[in-house]
């Protein structure tokens, strides 16, 4: 690496560098590591900071390292267009592999420099007069750094939101629970620490997490009791090993490994209709899928059935996908409570029983397993931001959350959200949508940072009719929504009913509405506004993902192609 200052580096101006930057990235996930790397390419900016409340990147893989955790997306998909990777081991990989994933993409662009690991973003105001952000950030107890400082504020042009959804966990509210003398740890805070082996286990949850931690468990444990408030509809994984055949083509043919990229993109964004509208055709007959799978699993049990099959249409919830679940409730030491939960205390978990006073289901258990999932309804959660004559943002956003876009917030200047209010999906990869706002953000940074350099400043907000013209829009797409059934309760709708999560079309569709920044879609305030009027747009351009003339061609002739490529560079060897 090679250095331009001089000796001694350590100069007065250091701590200023420290505490000034362009632009300030909330986490260091998928989404955080997206724009910090756009910023690179796309807006030649070293100048930025990615603050991490964790000791790692990785945002919810690495905080997700439970038993059994792994994506439920095909791995090709479920990946950077950028940094394809030809090595995955399965379609649908464990959380380790992804992670390394990640950590090989992070040191491959030299995102470490950036990062500061244990610094918590508790405040950020925006200064109206400096048209600058003011970060307030308070670093880890227990490390070094913390003894040098312990908190500081750090001054931006830019400020992004990168804290994804998954990062809070979401505690039940259980009388007693406090009182367990037992273990206890949340999915998402799992003690690797504690041996399993033989122990008595109550699972409290039955969504995503759980399935995936309950087969495991049934291997080690004495006992596993399941307690389920809700159903879910659990669909087949159909999880294998990729060869090495298909590896060594994706290695050495990559435009082999991006015909198969786009395939299964297409293949997902076909599933829209099956996850989402449940007087469809194609979620009737993924709702048979399902009960099929259920009743051959669990053959000759229509009590066990009755149990599991939920009562509101498939898409309500976010539909599961394992292939382990309903084996493992075969497994002698697991059994399935789906009676409500009345209290917790010393090693017991009671239930309202039929006669509804409180009973004991086990009055030994060692350990309580909370995969009660995360905070997702409420974005940003517990970092609290104040923009435009001071106006909070989650005050804005107490009716639920919307943003224009699903990027930008009313009365936030130079601000945006990484997987914000209305961008989540239920039929294809999120890290298609993460690549989409990168690219828009990094449009709306760019001006920002010419301000910067000219010396002059520049802020950019959604006009607010902008904002409710598109929102009313949105609504009105996602009544018809099988997540807007009354039927059932998930976190992709608030209290009131208002679907926040939720993006109700394909990713193509969305990806096209990205491509270009209009800056008179924004309000502009500062010394350097004549940037924006001087060109009015900006195309940012979009990762093209749907099926070209490449995919149009028959296996035959991809087949060809590929053998024809191998002996063209079997001959340049030898020449």
């Amino acid at each position: 690496m090679t250095y331009e200052k001089s000796w001694p580096e350590a100069s007065l101006s250091s701590r200023q560098d420290y505490t000034n930057t362009s632009v300030v990235i909330i986490g260091a996930g998928i989404g955080g590591m997206c724009i910090a790397i756009d910023l690179m390419k796309r807006n030649n900016c070293q100048d930025f900071v990615i603050l991490e409340q964790s000791a790692g990147i990785g945002g919810t893989w690495h905080d997700n390292t439970y038993p059994g955790c792994a994506v439920d997306l095909q791995s090709i998909v479920y990946s950077y267009s950028f940094a394809q990777n030809s090595d995955w081991s399965r379609d649908f990989p464990g959380q380790k592999e992804i992670l390394s994933y990640l950590t090989r993409v992070a040191q491959e662009y030299k995102l470490y420099e950036h990062i500061r690991f244990g610094s918590t973003a508790e405040v950020a105001t925006w200064d109206d007069e400096l048209k600058k952000w003011k970060t307030n950030v308070t670093v880890a107890k227990g490390s070094k750094e913390a003894e040098a400082s312990s908190n500081y504020t750090i001054s931006s042009d830019f400020f992004v939101s990168a804290v994804g959804q998954l990062s809070q966990p979401k505690w039940p509210e259980i009388e007693g629970m406090d009182g367990f003398t037992g273990k206890s740890m949340h999915s998402a805070r799992w003690d690797w620490t504690y041996d399993l082996k033989d122990k008595r286990i109550a699972v409290i949850g039955s969504g995503c997490s759980a399935v995936q931690i309950i087969p495991e468990l049934a291997k080690v444990a004495k006992k596993v009791s399941v307690f389920q408030r809700t159903p879910h509809w659990i669909a087949p994984r159909g999880d294998f090993e990729i060869s090495t055949l298909r590896k060594t083509l994706y290695r050495y043919f990559p435009f082999v490994q991006r015909y198969w990229r786009r395939r299964y993109m297409g293949i997902n964004e076909a599933e829209h209709a099956s996850n989402n509208f449940p007087n469809h055709e194609e979620n009737k007959k993924l709702t048979q899928v399902a009960i099929d799978m259920m009743h051959e699993q669990l053959p000759n049990q229509p009590e066990m059935w009755e149990k599991l099959t939920p009562k509101y249409p498939l898409g309500c919830k976010r539909v599961v996908v394992s292939d382990a679940f309903y084996p493992a409730l075969n497994h002698p030491n697991v059994e399935l409570e789906t009676r409500a939960i009345h209290s917790i205390s010393d090693h017991t978990v009671r239930v309202v029983g039929t006669s509804g006073q409180p009973e004991d289901v086990e009055s030994q258990y060692d350990l309580i397993v909370y995969a009660t999932g995360f905070r997702a309804s409420e974005f940003l959660y517990p970092m609290k931001i104040y923009g435009r004559n001071g106006r909070a943002l989650h005050e804005l956003w107490k009716d639920g959350a919307r943003a224009y876009l699903g990027t930008c917030a009313d009365d936030m200047p130079n601000f945006g959200i990484v997987l914000g209010p209305n961008t989540g999906l239920l039929h294809n990869s999120f890290i298609l949508i993460i690549e989409a706002q990168s690219r828009y953000i990094n449009g709306l940074i760019k001006p920002v940072l010419e301000a910067r350099k000219q010396g002059g400043a520049l802020s950019l907000r959604p006009r607010p009719e902008k904002t409710e013209e598109y929102n009313v829009k949105l609504q009105n797409l996602l009544q018809n929504f099988a997540a807007n059934d009354v039927r059932c309760t998930s976190w992709y709708k608030t209290e009131s009913g208002r679907i926040t999560n939720l993006w109700p079309g394909l990713v193509l569709e969305y990806q096209q509405l990205m491509e270009k920044v209009n800056y008179g879609d924004y309000e502009s305030e500062g010394s350097s506004t004549s940037i924006v009027q001087k060109r009015p747009s900006y195309k940012v351009g979009r990762v093209v993902e749907e099926a070209g003339v490449l995919e149009k061609l028959s296996l035959t002739n991809i087949a060809v192609a590929v053998l024809g490529g191998f002996l063209v560079r079997r001959l340049i060897a030898l020449i």
